[in-house]
């Protein structure tokens, strides 16, 4: 599967994921039960200064009954949305939260369920609030949960819906397991003409003290600066 001709990414992981029971056991990546204050800067809201670039991050995530250790814990605050947080206060970047038209239930073996059918059938879920353009942005956060090895389908509803051709994507991941799991071979895939750039993925569990190590990857890759 590493037939894409891109270049090596690095991985930034916060904490070693041991193996842990089946992977139909851990498809979603745990989330936390505090909650995180929402993203609230609008696409479109912002100026970049001159020299720096112009930064959208699209996330989706998900509460309610979810993988956490080895078992299962009711979280009011998906994992990715609590990053998507740090991310947005450090950067002060534009926040799209990508939201399904056919919400994903609640209960984690439901969605497990639902996850599975969606990529056997290489689904595109609906997204029931579109984004109308990404034309403004240099670079493009795309951050999720990693489900059975990939990120969630609607993730791929939304690339394939805008022209990534030039800009710069960086692959951001909650996970149990995989780590970015396929996220790059993906985003590759379905941003055409997009440079897929340094990724990073969060253990879900340690996502609550996550902020330093995602400072130093934001300042590693030129995205937050002194």
């Amino acid at each position: 599967m590493q037939d894409i001709a891109v270049r090596r990414r690095s991985l930034l992981r916060l904490a070693g994921a041991g193996a842990i029971g089946a992977a139909t056991v851990n498809m979603l990546g745990g989330c936390r039960s505090e909650a995180a204050p929402q993203p609230t800067a609008p696409p479109g809201a912002s100026t970049a200064p001159d020299g720096q670039r112009r930064v959208l991050l699209a996330y989706f995530s998900r509460a309610g009954w979810n993988y956490h250790n080895g078992g299962r814990r009711y979280l009011q605050t998906g994992n990715t949305e609590v990053l998507a947080g740090m991310i947005g206060r450090l950067l002060g970047c534009d926040v799209h939260r990508i939201q399904a038209a056919d919400p994903y239930s609640d209960d984690y073996g439901d969605t497990v369920a639902r996850n599975v059918r969606e990529q056997k059938a290489d689904a595109r879920p609906a997204v029931a609030n579109p984004l109308a353009s990404i034309n403004r942005y240099d670079t493009v956060l795309l951050a999720s949960g990693i489900w059975n090895v990939r990120a969630p389908m609607i993730m791929s509803t939304f690339a394939e819906s805008h022209d990534f051709a030039g800009k710069t994507v960086h692959p951001v991941t909650t996970y149990a397991m995989s780590g970015l799991g396929t996220t790059e071979r993906d985003y590759a895939a379905s941003c055409p003409g997009a440079t897929i750039a340094a990724g990073l993925a969060v253990r879900g569990e340690e996502v609550a003290d996550a902020d330093p190590a995602v400072e130093t990857w934001l300042r590693q890759n030129s995205l937050l600066r002194s």
